[in-house]
C-alpha cells in the first residue's frame, strides 16, 4: 500500500499537481507517523513547498501591486485579494505544522544522548532535524504575513524550532545536507525575520567553513547536495556582506 501511495505522490509531482500530491502525502503521514523514509520525507517537503511557495509568490506580487495603485477604486479589490491569499497561506502553514506536531516530531528529550554508530539512530536524528527545521520554516513563512504581537509570536516559534534542530544537528557531520540546509534557513531567519545580520553571517560562515574543512571526506551520495547548499550559503554571505557594507557607507 505504501509503495502505491509513494508512486501516486511521485506521479503527482511529475504532473506538477502539487495540491493532490500534498493530500496524498498527508494520508501517508497519518498512516505511518514519524517512520517516514528519506524519500517519503522529501516528497512531503516538496508537496508543501510548492503549494505554499505559489501562495508566497502571489502574496509578494499582490503587495507590490497594492503599493503602486493610483486609482482609489482598485485599492479595496487588491486588498481583498491580498487578505484571501494571506488566509490561504495561514491555513496551509498551520496545516503542515499541525501534521508535524501530531505525527512527525519526536520528543526533544529523546536525543539527549545518541549513539551515531547505529544506523537506526542516525536515521532518527536525520528525521528529527529535518522535521523541526520544517516546522521552523513554516512558522517563518507565517511571520512574513503576520503583524504586531502575532508576528512576534510566530517569530519566537520559528526560532525555537530552528534552535532545537540546530542542537540535534550537531550529531550530524558538518557536510550533511540536512545540517547545511538547516544552517541556510536559520541564517535566513536571522537576517530577514529577526533583523540580525551579524548573527546571520556568523551562522552561515561557520556552517560554510566547517563543511569546507571536511568536504573531501563527504559521502559520494550527498556530495552534490552538500556543494549546492554551500554555494547558496556563500551567495547569501556575499549579498549580506555587500548590503552591510553599503549601509555602513550610507551612515557615514
Amino acid at each position: 500500500m505504501t509503495e502505491e501511495t509513494v508512486y501516486r505522490a511521485k506521479l503527482a509531482e511529475q504532473l506538477e499537481m502539487y495540491k493532490e500530491m500534498k493530500e496524498i502525502m498527508q494520508e501517508l503521514v497519518k498512516t505511518k507517523g514519524g517512520s517516514l523514509s528519506e524519500e517519503e520525507r522529501n516528497l512531503l517537503s516538496v508537496a508543501y513547498k510548492n503549494v505554499v511557495g505559489q501562495r508566497r509568490s502571489a502574496w509578494r506580487l499582490v503587495c507590490s501591486i497594492e503599493g503602486k495603485i493610483s486609482d482609489d477604486w482598485k485599492s479595496p479589490i487588491v486588498k481583498e485579494m491580498r487578505e484571501t491569499i494571506e488566509k490561504e497561506l495561514n491555513d496551509l502553514c498551520h496545516e503542515i505544522i499541525d501534521l508535524l506536531e501530531k505525527h512527525m516530531l519526536p520528543p526533544q528529550d529523546e536525543f539527549a544522548e545518541v549513539d551515531m554508530s547505529d544506523a537506526a539512530t542516525v536515521e532518527k536524528v536525520e528525521g528529527a532535524v529535518f522535521f523541526y527545521k520544517m516546522k521552523g520554516d513554516y512558522f517563518r513563512y507565517l511571520v512574513e504575513v503576520s503583524r504586531g504581537d502575532k508576528r512576534d509570536e510566530m517569530s519566537e516559534q520559528a526560532k525555537a524550532a530552528y534552535k532545537w534542530a540546530e542542537k540535534v544537528a550537531q550529531n550530524l557531520k558538518p557536510t550533511h545536507p540536512i545540517r547545511l540546509g538547516l544552517a541556510l534557513n536559520f541564517s535566513v531567519y536571522h537576517y530577514e525575520i529577526a533583523g540580525n545580520p551579524q548573527d546571520a553571517c556568523e551562522l552561515a560562515r561557520k556552517a560554510f567553513d566547517d563543511a569546507i574543512a571536511e568536504l573531501d571526506s563527504a559521502s559520494e551520495d550527498t556530495y552534490k547536495d552538500s556543494t549546492l547548499i554551500l554555494q547558496l550559503l556563500r551567495d547569501n554571505l556575499s549579498l549580506w556582506t555587500a548590503e552591510n557594507d553599503q549601509e555602513e557607507q550610507d551612515d557615514k
